[in-house]
């Protein structure tokens, strides 16, 4: 079994990859930030992953499995999320640090909050009367690799 050891952006390809195959592997956020462990295409084509600590895959991240002679793309995989709009910063702020106090991971896009749509978020959006609607798309927090202990 191959195992892979770095991404390379689609952009950084190798000449010499240019006759390869193409395949991809969809995966939700948590699983673009497991850096060890067996993987599976979309296709079907089996490989390791060992990749260094705090990587986390994006789109246009892209595995190369010289021995299967394939390149493999990374498809964020759309989630169930909340999209919180706030009215201003200081709401902006406040919002966040209530997520983020409930130790649920945040993305920060275009000047809305999102997060995953999990048991008991809905609850807190209601209570602080964050104005929020939910949707379903690829989620990627800020700060994936920072945590701490109580």
């Amino acid at each position: 079994m191959t195992i892979v050891e770095r991404v390379v952006r689609e952009c950084d390809l190798p000449d010499s990859c240019g006759g390869f195959g193409r395949d991809a592997i969809t995966l939700g956020w948590e699983e673009r930030t497991h850096v060890h462990g067996r993987r599976r295409t979309d296709g079907g084509v089996e490989f390791g992953a060992s990749l260094p600590r705090g990587t986390v895959l994006r789109s246009g991240d892209c595995f190369v499995l010289d021995a299967e002679r394939l390149v493999v793309w990374i498809v964020e995989k759309p989630e169930p999320v909340f999209v919180i709009s706030p009215r201003g910063e200081a709401e902006s702020a406040l919002f966040a640090y209530h997520i983020g106090n409930r130790h649920q991971p945040i993305m920060i896009e275009n000047g809305s909050l999102v997060c995953p749509d999990v048991p008991g978020v809905e609850q807190l959006l209601q209570q602080h009367r964050m104005p929020y609607s939910r949707a379903v798309r690829p989620f990627t927090p800020v700060a994936t690799t920072s945590g701490h202990q109580h």
